[in-house]
């Protein structure tokens, strides 16, 4: 609150000028804060950021899926505070969270839950956000929606052309994650088929499974829901489909975690690293999770 407006309420008050120097130092250790009223922001309070001077070094690696959260990240974070330097690889989430335990990198992406031995190992799950994923095929494709029973279908080969749910006389091109991806993990997880699935395409990033997808007619893959757009079609599951609202709702049946672990708490991280979270959590971070069509956890 600036000091013009404390002296007009003092005075509306007939409050003296010594209450009035006292605020400001006269015989006290009061500030302008002191005055305010209960729960009201002051021009003090809003200053009190973090320092401008903050430097250092964060290193993450993982997930290809959350690619585009990360340099976005990355990239307001730097700019937020430029002495501090972000870098990011894409090795696949399960390569991050060897990365972080290894102590190679400061925070490993992994766009699944971190499994029991990785938690026991020392790695801490910190759920940055909620990420859908959506099944696509290609633009020409009649077939809408599927149940989650036909698509469990298709990828344990049970399901082979697309007239037997009522599409084209096609056959069905499965294409999917390679083994260590975090979407391959939770899309397989979340539909019971781990170890089961028959695929035709195991590619190495999300960017991949889109191209693919896009270019193979009869083809079906799984994919973040942030890096849809129009090279592919989206289908319905079980008449729902995939967006914010739905997941949210809980209504859409393929959703996951996208997790920056990091070895122990994020209290025991360097300063850059701690900040960096918090930054996530403020209404700039919250922000920056919804721009890149994530879910604020």
């Amino acid at each position: 609150m600036k000091k013009s407006k404390i002296v007009k309420m003092l005075a509306a008050a007939g409050m003296s000028v010594c209450m009035l120097g006292s605020l400001t130092g006269c015989g006290e250790t009061g500030s302008y804060a002191d005055a305010a009223a209960p729960g009201q922001e002051t021009e003090n309070q809003e200053a009190e950021q973090p320092s401008a001077d903050l430097s250092g070094t964060i290193t993450m690696a993982g997930s290809t899926s959350m690619e585009k959260f990360a340099n976005a990240l990355a990239e307001s974070f730097m700019i937020k505070y430029p002495g501090v330097t972000v870098t990011a690889e894409f090795t696949g989430s399960g390569a991050g969270i060897e990365s972080v335990l290894a102590g190679s990198v400061d925070i490993g992406n992994s766009s699944r839950n971190l499994k029991e031995e990785e938690k026991s190992a020392g790695a801490v799950e910190n759920i940055a956000a909620i990420d859908g994923i959506a099944v696509v095929t290609d633009t020409a494709n009649t077939v809408t929606g599927l149940t989650t029973e036909q698509l469990a279908g298709i990828y344990k080969g049970e399901i082979r052309n697309w007239n037997e749910i009522g599409g084209p006389n096609e056959a069905i091109v499965v294409v999917g994650r390679e083994a260590g991806s975090g979407t391959r993990s939770a899309f397989e997880e979340l539909l019971d088929i781990e170890d089961a699935c028959a695929y035709a395409n195991e590619l190495d990033s999300t960017g991949a499974v889109m191209a693919k997808v896009a270019s193979t007619p009869g083809a079906v893959g799984y994919v973040s829901l942030d890096v849809l757009d129009d090279t592919v079609r989206a289908l319905t599951l079980d008449g729902t489909e995939p967006s914010e609202e739905n997941i949210k709702a809980g209504s859409y049946p393929l959703s996951r975690p996208f997790v920056m672990a990091t070895k122990g708490e994020i209290s025991e991280q360097s300063e850059a690293v701690q900040e960096m979270f918090a930054y996530l959590e403020s209404e700039e971070g919250q922000e920056l999770i919804k721009s890149v069509g994530l879910i604020i956890p």
